[in-house]
């Protein structure tokens, strides 16, 4: 039995720098510094086509095309190639380019790069460049520095290439030796994927084939995997190789090929194999399992392998890694990726397009949405149903739902079932959507929200009106909106007010000291009128009312502590217990006359009251603060006695007035107690 591993051959970094170059001698002489790729039989292939191989930037011409290649270049090297006027096309891997990054910005924080990796491969030069020359390179736990606990703050990444159990262990001395370590996992995914691959296919095998060159760091990395599972691993450059030791194969066989391994030669291998190795197998079929290639249109599944901020990166079990752009992966404009999915996740994706610049394959998860809810949707319109839908816009004339992945448009006056002024309030809610119109040319659909809601509403109605019909006056409601007058509350598909009168039974100013939108609540149906459709509601409860409490509490001639809450000319009124205020008259605050209640009391105040009368029947309360008082003496002014001719007349009259007068001032005079 024969078993291709799937992952074998070029990695997308590795496609995308031969594209490039292949494009670039279409137009003149280009450049390349050093091997573009770690493949001999490669290099030569290009070499005919135009590209050459320099190992410094003053062998080019002025003006000429220089590639950086796949493993990328120091900041300097970049610098010469521009001094040297040359056309800079870079053809950096992106996992690559990201490890520059690190190490530029970690290097800037005063951190020491660690490099996890082999000293003089090219990627691994190509990052110390990036900070300064001075980081530290280890390929092995024997190779970290005996004083590393004395460097201060460090910063680990991986070559791309590294194998990942040699890093976990020297990542992990590393961290518990040093203080302050951050460190970064750069080995590729691709990589990492394709030596697990390789991993697990040696150890199902009696012989391991490796495909690569010789210097090719990826592929000796292979062959060491595999020289661990497997009692015979054999690594071939081409197929001239492979036919020495055709002979010595024989039971289960493995297959692998190196990152920088064209298709050519794996091909040019497995067609020897059949030439050589008579087995129950069709390499014909092998081939195209590991070498397919995808088309633009294609729906396909793919395992979750790699997540950053603007990418997520898919093994699709083909040729290429295929790449989901954050914009094409999700129909909400604010989804990240890294919060909907993770790594070992299978994605159903659709392949938008192949053989990019990148030398990736682009895919969307967006538009496999949309494809598939264009169907869902043009079918609800033909048949009548409705849809659910998440508004996500407000756009010109109105908003956008986006329903099945697809998004949908609703007119400003089809948003809702009440005019709004401004539609941004929709924004995030989960609506029902009735599709009105659909121009397939223009692939534009129209939608409504008013047209459900209304009908929703009758319906409502309708049940409402048969449950008041029954008997039935209280109801559990939700609280949709407030005003200054009062709250509206949803009672089952239509909405009732509360008059804020009705809210509490003490004074308020405003229905937000008592109830809160979304509050849900207990009402009771005090006026419903069938023509107009209003609903009065009622939320006081009758239990709650601070005069059926009062009967309890307060009594006639009962002395209580009140607090001032209003002054007017005629009185104050003063708060007896939460929800009754009673009346001091102002002929009641003072045992003398005052010209204004202010004069004796301030609003804030708390005094001693008696209370005078209770009126249940018209809900009055009348205080006296005078009748706590002692009453004081009157001040009677004596006139001063003028001397006069007293006549006769005069004489006679006088005991008579004077005694007229004492008994007036005997009837206003209090009665005074005699003294013991």
């Amino acid at each position: 039995m024969i078993k291709v591993a799937r992952s074998a051959g070029f990695c997308f970094g590795v496609d995308r720098a031969v594209r490039l170059a292949e494009e670039a001698a279409k137009n003149g002489r280009v450049y390349t510094l050093g091997p573009l790729i770690h493949n001999q039989h490669e290099v030569e292939r290009l070499e005919k086509l135009g590209v050459s191989v320099i190992s410094d930037p003053a062998e080019a011409e002025t003006g000429a095309t220089i590639i950086i290649r796949s493993h990328g270049v120091p900041k300097k090297t970049e610098d010469a190639c521009r001094e040297q006027g040359l056309i800079i096309l870079d053809a950096t891997c992106p996992y690559v380019k990201r490890i520059h990054k690190i190490a530029e910005e970690q290097y800037r924080a005063g951190r020491r790069i660690i490099i996890v990796g082999d000293a003089k491969h090219p990627e691994v030069l190509g990052i110390k460049g990036r900070c300064g020359d001075d980081a530290i390179v280890i390929a092995e736990i024997e190779e970290i520095p005996s004083e590393i606990q004395r460097f201060g703050p460090v910063c680990i990444v991986a070559q791309t290439t590294f194998e990942r159990e040699k890093w976990k262990k020297i990542l992990n001395l590393i961290k518990n030796t040093c203080k302050d370590t951050v460190f970064f996992d750069t080995i590729c995914t691709a990589t990492n994927e394709r030596q697990s691959e390789a991993g697990k296919i040696a150890s199902e095998s009696d012989a391991m084939l490796v495909i690569g060159d010789k210097h090719s760091s990826n592929t000796v990395k292979l062959r060491e995997i595999c020289q661990g599972l497997c009692p015979k691993v054999y690594h071939v450059e081409d197929a001239s190789e492979f036919r020495r030791i055709s002979p010595a194969l024989d039971g289960n066989i493995g297959v692998t090929a190196g990152a920088s391994v064209p298709d050519w030669i794996i091909k040019e291998v497995l067609y020897t194999m059949e030439e050589n190795i008579q087995k129950d197998v069709s390499f014909e079929e092998e081939l195209k399992k590991s070498l397919v290639t995808l088309s633009t249109g294609d729906i396909v599944k793919g395992t979750v392998i790699g997540i950053t901020p603007t990418e997520v990166y898919v093994d699709l079990g083909y040729k290429s890694d295929g790449v989901i752009n954050a914009s094409e992966f999700a129909t909400t404009p604010d989804a990240k990726p890294e919060d909907v999915v993770k790594v070992g996740d299978e994605l159903e994706v659709y392949v938008y397009r192949v053989s990019d610049v990148e030398g990736t394959v682009g895919l969307s998860i967006k538009k496999l949405a949309s494809l598939k809810g264009w169907k869902v949707v043009n079918e609800a319109f033909e048949n009548g149903v409705d849809l659910q839908g998440k508004i996500t816009e407000v756009v010109n004339g109105g908003v956008i739902a986006v329903s099945n992945g697809v998004r949908i448009f609703i007119p400003a006056s089809q948003a809702n079932d009440r005019y709004l002024s401004d539609l941004s309030v929709l924004i995030g809610r989960e609506v029902p959507v009735r599709i009105i119109d659909i121009n397939k040319a223009r692939r534009k659909i129209v939608g409504s929200v008013k047209a459900i809601l209304i009908e929703e509403k009758d319906k409502a109605m309708q049940e409402f009106w048969a449950k008041i019909d029954a008997g039935q006056k209280e109801f559990s409601g939700v609280v949709k909106t407030l005003t200054s007058f009062g709250a509206f509350v949803d009672i089952g598909g239509i909405d009732g007010l509360v008059h804020i009168s009705e809210l509490s039974w003490n004074h308020i100013k405003n229905p937000a000291e008592v109830v809160s939108v979304g509050d849900e609540i207990n009402v009771t149906i005090l006026d419903a009128n069938r023509e107009t459709g209003k609903i009065s509601l009622g939320y006081r409860k009758p239990e709650d009312n601070p005069w059926e409490i009062a009967k309890e509490k307060l009594h006639v001639d009962d002395v209580v502590k009140v607090k001032i809450v209003r002054l007017v000319p005629f009185g104050a009124f003063a708060e007896v217990i939460p929800g009754i205020d009673g009346l001091i008259h102002i002929s009641q605050i003072a045992n003398k006359r005052i010209g204004k209640p202010a004069d004796a009391l301030a609003v804030g105040d708390v005094v001693d009251a008696m209370i005078t009368d209770i009126n249940w029947e018209t809900k009055k309360v009348a205080l006296s603060i005078r009748a706590l008082l002692p009453e004081e003496e009157p001040v009677v002014e004596v006139a001063p006695v003028e001397e006069v001719a007293v006549t006769e007349e005069v004489a006679e009259e006088a005991p008579a007035k004077e005694a007229s007068a004492a008994e007036e001032t005997a009837e206003e005079a209090p009665a005074v107690e005699p003294e013991a």
